[in-house]
């Protein structure tokens, strides 16, 4: 089979079988850097593959989603984040006939740029690198210019720019990307609730009665509803959207969320010392940047020392950057000679 037929199959199975609006492999704008086809996957595929085994991926998993460094073990970290919006994006573009491998390697590439202690990390950063940093745009790095030893995944255009555009403010240039930008902000704000709760920062009961009556009472009802909703108001349209009524309680439960999770003075007391911990860190590597491991020396030389200490910061787990800060900034006991 090295004559690629598996792959043409699939290529074929995409030509009859998915909506018009949905972007077919066969007309991928291509990677920056051409590669012989693979003789069993299709160029989307190839780069879920790509994204699924780089080093970004796997560090995700000691990550801050919303609660900082928790000790329970079944608070949500950003891989898990990635992993519950990629299954939401695979239900929507499956009923809506989209192409499902090109959703799947958008939302397992979404996240790859974000910081250790979540937002936390990433408004630090913002504040002082020059030109600003967004973790979207930093995804869009790591898979670009990061991984492979500065190499890259050479993923296809569409992959990038899904990922780039995945925020709320962003324009993807499929739908396939929509979707994904879609199930990012439905998997959050739910799993979000669900670890407020077991945290004790939320109850039940707090929960606007206009939501719950909509979306529904549980966890899963309100995955279910709003895929349903998004589902049944995109059927064959490119534009990817809720009904009217759905889209305002959605608004209604993100800016509830904000109120009492994401601002929150409880849910969020340790951000001040994890925003002062990645502002020490950052002064101190960009005073000292003959401590920045080879890789990063290498690309302070070719984009400047403010985004070599922050492409170094952005990829610190959590648990990575507690350690460096105290092999930096706290002294250790003297043992004698």
């Amino acid at each position: 089979m090295q004559d690629g037929s598996l792959r043409k199959l699939r290529e074929e199975w995409e030509r009859q079988m998915l909506s018009p609006y949905a972007m077919l492999v066969v007309n991928t704008r291509g990677r920056e850097t051409p590669m012989e086809p693979c003789p069993l996957r299709t160029d989307f595929i190839r780069d879920r593959d790509r994204i699924l085994h780089c080093k970004a991926f796997r560090r995700m998993k000691h990550k801050t989603q919303v609660f900082l460094s928790p000790t329970g073990d079944h608070y949500r970290t950003r891989l898990t984040h990635t992993l519950e919006v990629t299954q939401i994006a695979r239900t929507i573009s499956r009923a809506l006939r989209l192409n499902e491998d090109l959703t799947e390697a958008i939302a397992m590439g979404h996240d790859l740029g974000h910081t250790p202690f979540g937002h936390a990390g990433e408004d630090v950063l913002n504040a002082l690198v020059p030109g600003g940093f967004e973790h979207n745009v930093q995804s869009l790095r790591v898979v670009e210019k990061l991984e492979y030893d500065g190499k890259g995944l050479n993923l296809t255009w569409e992959v990038r720019d899904g990922i780039v555009n995945h925020k709320r403010s962003g324009r993807p240039a499929t739908v396939e990307g929509k979707v994904v930008s879609f199930a990012d902000r439905i998997a959050y704000l739910n799993h979000d609730i669900d670890d407020a709760i077991r945290a004790g920062v939320l109850t039940e009961d707090r929960i606007p009665r206009s939501c719950k009556l909509l979306f529904g009472e549980t966890h899963s009802a309100r995955i279910n509803n709003l895929i349903l909703n998004l589902v049944e108001n995109s059927l064959e349209s490119p534009v990817i959207r809720f009904s009217d009524d759905f889209a305002a309680e959605f608004e209604v439960l993100r800016a509830f969320m904000f109120e009492n999770v994401y601002l929150n003075p409880i849910a969020k007391h340790e951000e001040i010392k994890a925003r002062a911990l990645v502002k020490s860190l950052y002064g101190h590597y960009f005073d000292h940047p003959d401590e920045l491991p080879a890789d990063y020396r290498s690309i302070m030389e070719r984009d400047g020392r403010e985004r070599a200490v922050a492409d170094f910061l952005s990829g610190m787990t959590d648990n990575y950057a507690i350690r460096d800060y105290e092999r930096i900034f706290v002294p250790t006991g003297w043992d004698g000679i």
